[in-house]
């Protein structure tokens, strides 16, 4: 192992990094052996003795794991792979269940979030410019391997979610004064969007929404919590919808 390549390393714990290099990396045992029968690209593997063999696969100590390592609690194995990019295409999302984020910033939520896509079978996740990175050490790993099912787009989302009307996709949105979720009209094909952790949805995509729903507390007139975390609501939200609508878009790769 290279100084080099511990160097390398480091600069992908950062975005700038990351974009740079155009790669990201990925830890634990489980998560590099999925990435391995992936679709993506790996470009380097380090672990310990014994876990994996390939031309890419490189055996380094326990104490050399502890300078590569991005966690805190070092891992067994290391991945170096090269970001996917996916074609998004406002028409492909006819027809389907997808997920918008609007500036979510927290990465455990956004990972959260990508797991619970992968669980209810939503193949593509739309987000806004300022949403956290999906490619950040954190948000991999705690995708527990989703992020390999689930494509994620940066886009203005605002502007994309302008189009829904046209190709006939609701759009979904959860407001403290929408309309309850377990009651509300919902469809098997739509787009539903999450806001961000402190302000909620944002004006400009705010005025895209033409179905808010509300998350009720129980009982209905308790002071409780004046909100949910949003990976929480995600997954309650997607819950109800699969549960009444049944399958729909399910998830791909191509």
């Amino acid at each position: 192992m290279t100084k080099a390549e511990i160097q390398l390393v480091r600069a992908l714990a950062d975005k700038r990094g990351r974009t740079e290099q155009g790669l990201f990396v990925a830890e634990g045992e489980k998560l590099v052996g999925e990435l391995r029968t992936s679709h993506l690209r790996v470009r380097k593997i380090f672990a310990l003795e014994g876990l994996f063999e390939g031309e890419e696969v490189e055996c380094v100590t326990a104490r050399d794991m502890e300078r590569l390592s991005l966690l805190k609690t070092r891992s067994n194995s290391l991945a170096i792979v090269e970001i996917p990019h996916y074609r998004l295409d406002a028409a492909a999302l006819s027809g389907r269940l997808t997920l918008a984020l609007d500036d979510i910033q927290n990465p455990g939520n956004l990972g959260t979030i990508i797991r619970l896509a992968d669980w209810f079978g939503i193949g593509d996740i739309v987000c806004s410019e300022a949403t956290a990175d999906c490619f950040n050490p954190k948000v991999v790993q705690a995708t527990m391997g989703a992020i390999l099912r689930v494509r994620i787009h940066y886009t203005d989302l605002a502007a994309l979610l302008a189009q829904a009307p046209a190709l006939r996709l609701p759009v979904y949105g959860t407001f403290l004064e929408g309309e309850n979720l377990y009651g509300a009209e919902l469809s098997p094909a739509g787009i539903v969007v999450m806001g961000n952790e402190g302000r909620g949805v944002g004006a400009d995509v705010a005025r895209t929404v033409t179905r808010k729903l509300f998350i009720p507390p129980w009982p209905a007139d308790r002071r409780g919590s004046e909100s949910l975390n949003v990976a929480m609501a995600t997954g309650i939200v997607c819950a109800e919808f699969r549960r009444r609508c049944g399958k729909a878009g399910g998830v791909g790769n191509s």
